[in-house]
């Protein structure tokens, strides 16, 4: 047998074998996502707005209402945002609203520009019965969305507490992401990769796992959640409508009067050179404002719920 014929059966072997695996890993991903779809029940409400299913978690009483509103990709906002609204819950109404595609709310086939995003949570909160005005806590790329929202609807907005938050300059500051690279990611995650990735990886990606403010219970969630809502669709979409959306924001009035407290990281403006500039500049332009640099990565309600809590406190006292 010629060398280059034994070499093109070992390698269709190879394929075929790689065929099955995948394929494999497809069904063993799936069933699973079913087990934990039935072990692993959503701890909020479950609202229907526009045909799409969407989680809305609630705790917490008080007068004024926080509301919670997840960077771009976060797998499991509820429990991603726990340590720092277990730290508030005694003194205020506590809401996170799962956008589609995150957390326990389902993938959408919607357009994910900013108008559609927004008109989602406002639905989602008025049918869950929640009253504003709210406090908005965008973390990340939810900046532009609670920005925007106080540009429309300023009697809704009380203030907001920026979580590191994105606004227009710091989307024009974010390296252009690459889409062969999140088409892979995709695939990757919705044949179930995800589940033989090393723990040092998982742990990479899932940083509460070793959190104290997760329970055992919290964290087969936390891990559960990853595997089903990685880089869904509706993520894939809103980083398609980035710019736009950052745009929209751009066009809009500077919401002046609502008053805002940006926490901002040190780590991601050593990673994206003028992310700090950009949001102190952004707040000269606020009447009523405060802001703290944290040494810590762009996640700050991870490693520093404690101070946020207690800062987040002290300003809704001050301004109220």
């Amino acid at each position: 047998m010629k060398p280059l014929m034994v070499f093109g059966i070992i390698l269709a072997s190879i394929l075929a074998i790689v065929v099955i695996l995948l394929f494999a890993s497809r069904i063993n991903h799936k069933n699973k996502l079913q087990k934990e779809a039935r072990e692993f029940l959503p701890p909020g409400s479950i609202i229907e707005v526009d045909d799409n299913k969407i989680h809305v978690y609630a705790t917490g009483e008080g007068e004024t209402t926080l509301v919670f509103m997840a960077g771009h990709g976060t797998s499991s906002p509820t429990l991603d945002f726990k340590p720092l609204w277990s730290r508030l819950m005694d003194q205020y109404r506590i809401v996170v609203v799962e956008k589609s595609g995150y957390g326990w709310s389902d993938v959408s086939n919607s357009p994910r520009d900013i108008d559609t995003i927004l008109e989602e949570t406002r639905k989602s909160l008025d049918f869950a019965g929640e009253k504003g005005p709210y406090v908005l806590a965008p973390h990340s790329m939810s900046g532009l969305e609670a920005i925007y929202w106080a540009q429309k609807y300023p009697d809704e907005v009380k203030a907001i507490v920026g979580l590191d938050p994105s606004i227009p300059e710091t989307v024009e500051l974010l390296p252009e992401p690459k889409n062969m690279q999140l088409r892979l990611l995709y695939y990757i995650a919705r044949i179930g990769l995800t589940r033989f990735m090393p723990e040092s990886e998982t742990s990479r990606n899932l940083p509460l796992m070793d959190s104290n403010d997760l329970s055992e219970e919290d964290k087969h969630r936390y891990k559960a959640l990853f595997y089903k809502s990685t880089l869904t669709e509706d993520m894939l979409r809103e980083v398609e409508y980035l710019k736009e959306n950052g745009k929209t924001v751009e066009q809009g009035s500077t919401p002046k009067s609502i008053p805002m407290y940006f926490f901002i990281s040190q780590q991601q403006d050593k990673r994206v050179n003028g992310w700090k500039d950009a949001l102190l500049g952004y707040l000269s332009n606020i009447d009523t404002k405060k802001h703290m640099i944290l040494d810590t990565e762009h996640y700050v309600h991870h490693d520093k719920s404690d101070l946020i809590a207690r800062e987040i406190k002290a300003f809704l006292s001050e301004i109220e």
